[in-house]
């Protein structure tokens, strides 16, 4: 496993570009860690009393997403904290802010007002239903933004309840991932335009984008229950074996399909040979590849079809995935601090991407942050002092 190292001068296809993140949680703080892994400064401004994230994920060390962040801890409510931010506003290239719709417009860093300092910025906002339209108040969660999306409801097994994923579909996939691209596209047009823009991007519509191929297959009227992609079919489900581990069966096209059923001795049997897609008889197939994995452990059946093209894979725990042969030999997993993590991705052939420093402590560079907007250090006293910037705590 890769034991990635703090670097001094930042690197990666992002490196010069200077992100202020408002706090918050889940995406919005995910879309700052792809920024900072790709070699973006991001200045992380957190409130004292930390976030729901930190309460619930971990802060100081341990909150994976802040890592290459540096963390100014300000005093939002106090007087002589807008002049503050709106210098730090002035000086960076991106904005992210997580609230609801009319909440940074009340704490006086709307996107009006902070073009106004910054006509080039690129300001970046993350909700989960966007910022207009009648849910736009309401509060929610990952599985109620993929449900109105229409993409929760395709992710269960024929004739049972949707299965609710950890926070991936609407959080991290169609939110936090979703406002990065638009930030890099938004970016890229500033340079030619030498105008910033506003990003409105929604957790509700990105988990609708990431299911355009489902939407496809209704469109073909293929989404009805027997289709190959929703557990209906025997090749493309998840095995018990006798050990209690899993498998992933995924041999969809015919030629994988051939091996797969060459390797299980199932060539000649005629339930299986010749009738892949005989919807009818899938039922009587699921169960009979039921009985038969059950029946060794999953080592037996890694090293059975380890050498071929049919498309079986174990289905490993977070504790195995970094362990496995292809994941170490891509260094797809770093250990930062003795947290074991994914590694910046995708990968670059002349800039890649890098984790430049583990996640900071709350408040850990806000004396650091602010003497390199020019403030004396007489001045970050007296605003320690006032209470307008906190000094650095170990956790959140």
């Amino acid at each position: 496993m890769d034991k990635t190292v703090t670097h001094k001068q930042r690197q990666g296809p992002l490196a010069g570009i200077k992100v202020l993140e408002f706090a918050g949680i889940g995406p919005g703080p995910f879309c700052g860690m792809l920024l900072a892994d790709m070699g973006a400064e991001v200045t992380l401004l957190e409130r004292g009393g930390g976030t729901f994230a930190s309460q619930m994920f971990g802060g100081g060390r341990k909150a994976v997403a802040n890592r290459g962040k540096k963390s100014v801890c300000v005093d939002l409510k106090h007087p002589a904290s807008k002049e503050l931010v709106n210098r730090m506003i002035g000086a960076v290239d991106v904005l992210i802010e997580g609230y609801r719709p009319g909440v940074m417009e009340r704490l006086g860093f709307g996107p009006d007002a902070c073009l106004a300092i910054n006509p080039r910025l690129v300001y970046g906002r993350m909700t989960g239903w966007g910022q207009t339209g009648p849910l736009a108040q309401r509060a929610g969660h990952d599985a109620n933004y993929a449900g109105i999306a229409g993409a929760l409801d395709s992710g269960r097994h024929r004739g049972g309840p949707p299965w609710v994923p950890p926070t991936l579909l609407a959080d991290m996939g169609g939110g936090g991932l979703l406002l990065a691209w638009g930030i890099a596209c938004a970016l890229f047009e500033a340079q030619r335009s030498g105008q910033g823009q506003v990003i409105d991007a929604s957790m509700c519509e990105g988990a609708a984008l990431l299911a355009h191929g489902l939407f496809n297959l209704q469109a073909l009227g293929a989404w009805d229950g027997r289709c190959v992609l929703d557990s209906s079919a025997p090749f493309y489900e998840v095995y018990a074996c006798a050990d209690g581990l899993w498998l992933s069966v995924c041999p969809l096209e015919p030629q994988f399909y051939a091996i797969f059923l060459e390797r299980l001795g199932l060539a000649g049997d005629a339930e299986f040979a010749g009738r892949q897609y005989d919807t009818a008889r899938w039922p009587g197939m699921k169960q009979k590849l039921t009985d038969i994995f059950v029946s060794q452990d999953r080592a037996f059946w890694i090293e059975l079809f380890a050498d071929t093209d049919a498309c079986v894979w174990p289905v490993l725990s977070m504790e195995e995935a970094p362990r496995h042969a292809h994941n170490v030999a891509r260094q797809s997993f770093v250990d930062l601090g003795g947290i074991v993590q994914p590694a910046p991705a995708p990968k670059f052939s002349r800039t890649p991407g890098q984790i430049h420093t583990e996640p900071p402590l709350l408040g850990e560079h806000s004396a650091e942050q602010l003497m390199a907007l020019g403030l004396a250090r007489g001045e970050v006293e007296q605003l320690l002092a006032a209470g307008v910037i906190m000094p650095p705590r170990p956790v959140c």
